[in-house]
């Protein structure tokens, strides 16, 4: 792989997803930029409403009416994932590109044993596959993911299951067909905090084993902290801030990330050091203001704040960020050295 393109997995360039509802358009998604190595684990990081999960819908070709692509382009392996017709994007759902959806309670069928509906994943992708090899790979996938006993759980219902439990048969459901990416879409939000860790404890461990790039879509910075290797901050539909781990933790450049920080419990915090939270509503995005989407809720909002988008300040190698104050440093920077 000489060409440096080719050893990109995955390359978002300035994806826009509107919804058009009787009261106007949304921009759920406002040209948005990333690209994903092979083997790499990235974060997508806001609050409800930013625009995280309609993103992983348009990668899988799943948005649902009114929602809509209006512009950029999703090239995977080198090729654009919005030109494929139907048949190529069933083979590229499943096959190539797998999500766990954020609640496994609704995602089984509650009339189909779990056997069957990890062989009819495997078996939808692979027609050659005979029932035994499928029910021996689907074993297989449930004993990877650390289900024991697992012939009699084949033949088990979703609602013999604990939550933590079918989140693994949705992670085994979703790896049967051997992806090369996966899109988890907050996998562990509905489960406790000790399942939790053993969800992401075994989602390192299987991304260690297989090679696979991961999108990891949450609200929760903890368990970022705990899996990615690169983060992006969404905020209204727009990326604020981009970097590896390190650099959001430890030296955050835009306010929207330094207020997810500091909202966060720790468990080094003195008993009187209170949570500080961010202030304001988010944005109504059928009127977004015309500036920075952060702007109102921002306690070092300046006047142009107000008025025009910030640009893309780069801060490190691989860390860069969309906001004002960084424009401004950067300029002082450079008059210093001018006049140095």
């Amino acid at each position: 792989m000489d060409n440096a393109n080719e050893k990109k997995l995955l390359e978002v360039k300035d994806l826009k997803v509107s919804f058009f509802t009787p009261a106007g358009e949304v921009k759920a998604v406002g040209g948005i930029t990333y690209d994903l190595n092979y083997g790499e684990v990235m974060g997508i990081v806001g609050e409800s409403g930013s625009g995280k999960s309609v993103e992983a819908y348009s990668i899988m070709g799943l948005l649902q009416s009114p929602g809509k692509v209006v512009g950029g382009s999703i090239i995977f392996e080198g090729e654009d994932v919005l030109a494929y017709d139907k048949n190529q994007m069933t083979d590229f759902r499943g096959n190539k590109v797998s999500m766990i959806f954020q609640n496994p309670m609704t995602c089984l069928n509650p009339v189909y044993t779990i056997g069957d509906q990890l062989t009819e994943a495997l078996r939808a992708h692979n027609k050659d596959i005979s029932a035994a090899d499928a029910s021996k790979k689907a074993m297989e996938m449930l004993e990877l993911v650390g289900i024991n006993n697992v012939e009699k759980r084949m033949k088990q219902y979703p609602h013999e299951f604990s939550g933590g439990m079918r989140q693994r048969v949705m992670i085994a459901m979703g790896l049967i067909c051997s992806p090369k990416l996966l899109i988890a879409d907050e996998p562990t939000t509905a489960l406790d905090v000790t399942i939790q860790a053993q969800i992401l404890e075994l989602m390192k461990d299987l991304q260690k084993k297989t090679g696979m790039g991961i999108i990891f879509i949450t609200h929760n910075l903890g368990v970022v902290a705990e899996i990615c290797d690169k983060v992006s901050v969404m905020y209204a539909g727009r990326i604020v801030e981009q970097g590896f781990v390190n650099d959001i933790f430890y030296s955050p450049a835009h306010p929207y990330t330094i207020g997810l920080l500091t909202s966060m419990p720790r468990v080094d915090a003195e008993e009187y050091e209170r949570l500080i939270p961010i202030e304001g509503t988010p944005v109504d995005m059928l009127n977004p203001p015309e500036g920075c989407p952060f702007a109102p809720r921002c306690e070092k909002c300046m006047q142009i704040c107000l008025k025009k988008m910030p640009p893309y300040v780069e801060i490190g190698e691989g860390h860069r960020s969309a906001c004002w104050l960084r424009v401004r440093e950067q300029m002082s920077v450079k008059e210093e050295q001018y006049n140095g």
